[in-house]
């Protein structure tokens, strides 16, 4: 069982930055893949990014994300953070951490969930 808890939300104007975290307790961090995902009301999850179950170069970004956003992970310290530079309204959103012991970029594979961070941005 792996439990997640997210920190670093809030709310910026466009252009600001945030760092998101994500801290893991019960097992290791290194054995999972993490990933970010995001939600708007009323609609589904949404793939921001993911890293690997050691870190280093596995990641892979969504679109939206790619070029201002930046996951890394300090297994050390059993967290994934999520950079987020050039936040801009269309960010806003609850953002969600998650753990899976493989690699995807669909929300329902993924079986552990933090409880989720808002994040709003105004123009």
């Amino acid at each position: 069982q792996v439990q997640l808890v997210e920190s670093g939300g809030g709310l910026v104007q466009a252009g600001d930055s945030l760092r998101l975290s994500c801290a893991a307790n019960g097992r290791t961090f290194n054995r999972y893949w993490a990933g970010w995902f995001r939600q708007t009301p009323g609609n589904e999850r949404e793939f921001v990014a993911l890293i690997s179950a050691f870190g280093g170069g596995g990641t892979l970004y969504a679109a939206s994300a790619k070029g201002r956003f930046t996951i890394s992970k300090d297994n050390a310290q059993n967290t994934v953070f999520l950079q987020m530079n050039s936040l801009r309204p269309e960010d806003t959103a609850v953002y969600y951490c998650a753990a899976h012991t493989s690699g995807s970029t669909r929300a329902r594979d993924y079986p552990y969930w933090g409880q989720g961070t808002q994040v709003t941005v105004s123009s």
